[in-house]
């Protein structure tokens, strides 16, 4: 007997055959098979019905038992050649009425594979770690993909199959422990998302990636964190785009010592605008910079700010353990980790919250910058939300050092909206900024790309002709040519003209030609799941084995259509953009409706926290999807954009549920969904008159359900829209409303809201007595009552504005030390809420500045701004500068400063539209301008003043006005009666009004002046 010199079997993964250092061809399938099971079986004894169990299964032939004593035979002259008939072999034996396969760790792979186990579970047990992964990690490089990969198992063979690729997974699992304990992680990552692809249910293994992708992040110099890091491979050398390379690098360069970069880089599409920044990322990282990306994904069941929680994410990802967890306790955890619920307050909403969390951003942008150069790359800015492009304005105005903000988008295909055309607009005039737009391939350049793209170079006819049928768009060059590679007329000199596609489109349908009824519809499926395709949510969605749903992607994958992602053996991308829109432009609309519900449904199976995602799939599968399912999804979207602060995608989330649920009469439904949409409006600017007829919408139902307090809510809201526009005609109907509804009710919420709103409309109108009168009835109004805001936003909010206008109303009735005492119990009972804080500044600072006192004024102002340094509560935060300006003045510091200030603040925040206490600031501006001397400016801040009581009616400060107009007569040198005159008019006036503070002040005036009977 002779026997080959060196033999080699390889079952882990595709079968193969090495004899002598030659690859041996294992003959017809069936025969490869049967090798194949006898391999994965080696050392034991498999019966000839067993073997034929196994490869048939129920399509046995009648023959099947001389078909594998033939197959035997075979077997065993291709593994040893120059054997004689009748001679026992080295390798397969007959065994009783069947065979076995006898080969060790020399000769067969998965024999080498256990021993090596064994020897590392060994050193394992022994203590020696390093030696015990380093034999897991020889072990695990045996494997090239799940055994017998190349061949489909029926259900007898499969569960063989499945056990060793339980033994490869179980390995790479102890491996990973391995790897954490050494702190080596990136060395286990390889085997680790193979062992996830093979078993992508496998929960130890998924725990095992994630928690070794995430240890890599933190110990390798320039880590890939999994968010943030998705990208095409970059090409070897990108045809034609050298200079943009180069101006890059040197952006990247000049950021470090210069200051942050921005730039732009756009073009049609297909132009290459995203291959070119991944060449440059690429050269970057290679540099020693860190590269994150954001992309902003077509379709409207992207999340909101999705770009931004990507590469947040993957900053975040950058950092050790504690310092991602301090930052994510602030503003940036409800940007990238799932929060949502039902959104605040109606009466004092957030209206900074936005600014706060794009400051965050800032902060960490420029932390991890000033450890490493970063490039942030945001591409396809087209599809961008409108808060993620106002976060790409906000950064992109002020990039800080060491980072390039780099974003990419169409110039058309969409065309640039209004909001993306202002943010470009504002990022051209930032310092330092570039523009890069690829210009089309000339062609040489055409011809290069079809080379390197499908290794043979077009013949000179064909290559014109590409070049003019794709005017050098680089994507177009590279469809159109695996199309003619594939039909072998790329070498001819004479281009088959009829029949070629002439757009990216029609090249796309082409190529899907190529697919069965199965794979057309899988595909059409995975376009309505975006750009990526996760392949367990595809399956899902289509009712498929995610085995059989990666394989009918197979053929599509064959024609360029979709392919792996590099980041994550569980996810597919579309070739490009165009190619996901000609896919799903195929799709008919009764069936997008169709497979919108699967998709629904196949996210709801897997427990998704992607509330945004669902959401859209169930709205846009209407009119099949159940309408209380698509408005509670709906309104739990709406919840979570509003914590991001996607205040656009969050109305229109929560509109969509309004109109769902009226329109199948869901009254409750509806009404949260109008709760939320009220809010979300005022979170984003305050309230304004287009959520007026939401509002009186909601009060309806909230009645019709029998629930009073809602509707008082509602009411309520209403009003303050209303007082806060300085539309008092309207908020007095409703006030009175208010009232008559508090007296009737026996809730003492229903009671304060008429209360208060009564009380503040006489304050509004200058009717300080009455005012008083109703804001100091007992009831819920003081500091001590206030308790936790989270219990009730809405009725904390009512309290905290009860107890602070309380205050000022009591100063302006005279008595200054109660009105002291009341701000005073307020503010200890804020404690360190920012919120509360803010509020009991804002109305402290404006009461000190009434009644004439600078440092009680800076005081409070000085420490609302403490709180809230970057002047995110926009409109209470304004009146604080307001004040704190004044009182700075008051004291001698820099008047002009502070008078520029004043005016400044009141054209950028308080006119346009006009809002509450116009005519008071312009009397402090005029008292400012006074006390400097500057008479004329001082007039005419009063003639505005004057203006805004006329045309608002808002009076409560008009004493204040009054007694700033007779002192600038007597600034002016005006006769005393003609003072005198004015200063007793002034004071005859706030008698009237109940506003003794004024009266007051008017008193010291007069003791200025000389006697009447003085000569």
């Amino acid at each position: 007997m002779t026997a080959p010199t060196r033999l080699r079997l390889h079952v882990l993964g595709p079968l193969r055959i090495v004899r002598d250092g030659h690859e041996v061809d294992a003959g017809p399938r069936q025969q490869a098979y049967l090798l194949a099971v006898l391999l994965a079986r080696a050392n034991q004894p498999v019966g000839t019905g067993e073997l034929v169990d196994l490869v048939w299964g129920d399509e046995a032939p009648p023959t099947a038992a001389n078909l594998v004593q033939k197959y035997v035979g075979a077997v065993r002259r291709l593994l040893e050649p120059g054997l004689r008939p009748r001679e026992a072999g080295s390798y397969l034996h007959r065994q009783g009425t069947g065979y076995r396969l006898v080969a060790g760790p020399d000769v067969l792979d998965l024999a080498d594979f256990r021993r090596l186990v064994s020897d590392a579970e060994s050193a394992q047990s022994d203590g020696r770690t390093a030696d015990a992964f380093a034999t897991y990690l020889d072990a695990l490089a045996l494997w090239r993909g799940a055994a017998g990969d190349d061949f489909s198992h029926g259900p007898a063979a499969r569960a063989i199959f499945t056990a060793l690729t339980a033994e490869f997974v179980d390995a790479c699992v102890a491996a990973a422990e391995l790897a954490a304990s050494l702190a080596r992680p990136a060395e286990v990552l390889a085997p680790l998302r193979l062992a996830v692809s093979m078993a992508p249910l496998h929960e130890p293994a998924r725990a095992a990636l994630a928690s070794t992708v995430a240890a890599a992040g933190n110990t390798r110099p320039r880590p890939v964190p999994d968010r943030g890091r998705s990208r095409p491979a970059p090409d070897v050398g990108v045809v034609g785009r050298a200079g943009e390379l180069a101006t890059l690098r040197q952006v990247l360069e000049s950021a470090a010592s210069d200051g942050g970069r921005v730039v732009v880089v756009d073009g049609e599409p297909g132009a290459g605008k995203t291959r070119l920044l991944a060449e440059a990322g690429a050269a970057a990282e290679r540099s020693g910079a860190l590269v994150v990306w954001g992309h902003c994904l077509d379709g409207d069941g992207t999340p909101s700010m999705w770009p931004w929680v990507e590469a947040v994410g993957a900053l975040l990802d950058r950092l050790p353990a504690a310092s991602r967890a301090a930052w994510l306790a602030g503003e940036l955890g409800r940007l990238v980790e799932p929060r949502g619920g039902p959104v605040g307050s109606l009466m004092l909403p957030d209206d900074g919250g936005r600014l706060r969390l794009f400051d965050a951003v800032a902060a960490l942008l420029a932390s991890v910058s000033a450890q490493q150069p970063t490039m942030l790359i945001v591409d396809d800015l087209q599809w961008a939300d409108t808060a993620s492009l106002a976060l790409f304005g906000h950064l992109a105005a002020r990039p800080p050092r060491g980072a390039v903000l780099v974003g990419a988008l169409r110039t058309h295909a969409p065309r640039p909206g209004a909001e993306l055309a202002r943010v470009l607009a504002a990022a051209g005039r930032t310092p330092g900024h570039h523009h890069l737009r690829p210009a089309p391939f000339d062609l040489a350049e055409v011809v290069e790309l079809v080379r390197r793209e499908t290794g043979q170079t077009p013949a000179p006819a064909v290559g014109r002709d590409l070049h003019a049928r794709t005017a050098g768009n680089p994507f177009f060059v590279r469809e159109l040519a695996r199309l003619l590679a594939a039909d072998d007329t790329l070498s001819t000199d004479a281009p088959a003209r009829y029949g070629v596609p002439s757009t990216v489109r029609d090249v796309v349908l082409d190529r899907m030609g190529g697919l069965d009824d199965d794979g057309r519809d899988l595909l059409r499926i995975a376009a309505l799941l975006g750009r990526d395709i996760d392949l367990e949510l595809l399956a899902d969605a289509a009712g498929l084995d995610p085995g059989i749903s990666r394989r009918r992607l197979g053929p599509a994958e064959a024609l360029g259509l979709v392919g792996p992602s590099p980041e994550s053996p569980l996810t597919y991308r579309f070739a490009h953009d165009l190619v996901r829109e000609a896919v799903a432009g195929t799709t008919p609309p009764l069936t997008t409706h169709a497979l919108h519900l699967r998709i629904a449904d196949a996210l709801a199976l897997a427990g998704t926290s992607d509330d945004e995602r669902l959401a859209h799939h169930l709205w846009s599968a209407a009119p099949l999807a159940d309408p209380a399912r698509t408005a509670d999804a709906l309104l739990r979207a709406g919840g979570r954009a509003a914590s991001k602060s996607a205040f656009d995608a969050a109305e229109q989330h929560l509109w969509s549920a309004a109109r769902t649920a009226r329109t199948a009469d869901l009254p409750e439904r509806e009404l949260a969904a109008l709760r939320q949409l009220i809010t979300v409006a005022g979170m984003r600017s305050m309230y304004g008159t287009s959520v007026l007829d939401r509002l009186a919408r909601a009060e309806e139902l909230a009645a019709r359900l029998g629930r009073e307090r809602e509707a008082a809510d509602f009411l309520f809201t209403r009003w303050v829209v209303h007082v806060q526009g300085m539309r008092f005609d309207r908020s007095e109907r409703l006030a009175r409303r208010l009232l008559a509804a508090g007296e009737a009710s026996d809730d003492p919420v229903v009671q304060a809201y008429g209360r208060h709103a009564w009380g503040l409309q006489q304050w509004s109108t200058g009717d300080v007595g009455e005012a008083l009168r109703y804001l100091a009835r007992p009831g819920p109004s003081r500091p001590a009552d206030l308790g936790p805001r989270a219990e009730n936003p809405l009725r904390y909010d009512l309290r905290l504005l009860s107890a602070a206008m309380l205050g000022e109303v009591t100063a302006l009735s005279g008595d200054i030390d109660g009105a002291r005492a009341l701000l005073d119990d307020l503010e200890l009972a804020a404690g360190e809420d920012r919120y509360a804080i803010t509020v009991w500044a804002t109305i402290s600072a404006r009461t000190a500045s009434i009644v004439g006192d600078p440092g009680w004024a800076l005081r409070a102002a000085e420490r609302g701004i403490a709180v809230d340094s970057g002047f995110s509560f926009v409109f209470l935060g304004t009146y604080q500068r307001l004040v704190r300006a004044w009182a700075l003045a008051m004291r001698g510091s820099d008047p002009e400063g502070a008078a520029a200030e004043i005016r400044a603040l009141l054209a950028d925040r308080l006119l346009d539209p006009p809002v509450s206490c116009v005519a008071t600031w312009y009397a402090l501006l005029a008292e400012v301008r006074l006390a400097a001397g500057a008479a004329d400016e001082a007039a005419d801040a009063l003639e505005r003043a004057e203006q805004a009581l006329a045309t608002y009616g808002q009076r409560y400060a008009e004493g204040l006005v009054l007694l700033q107009r007779a002192r600038l007569l007597q600034a002016r040198g005006e006769p005393a009666a003609t003072v005198r005159a004015a200063a007793r008019r002034a004071r005859a006036v706030s008698v009237e009004r109940g506003a003794h503070l004024f009266a007051r002040r008017i008193d010291g005036l007069l003791t200025e002046l000389p006697p009447d009977d003085a000569p």
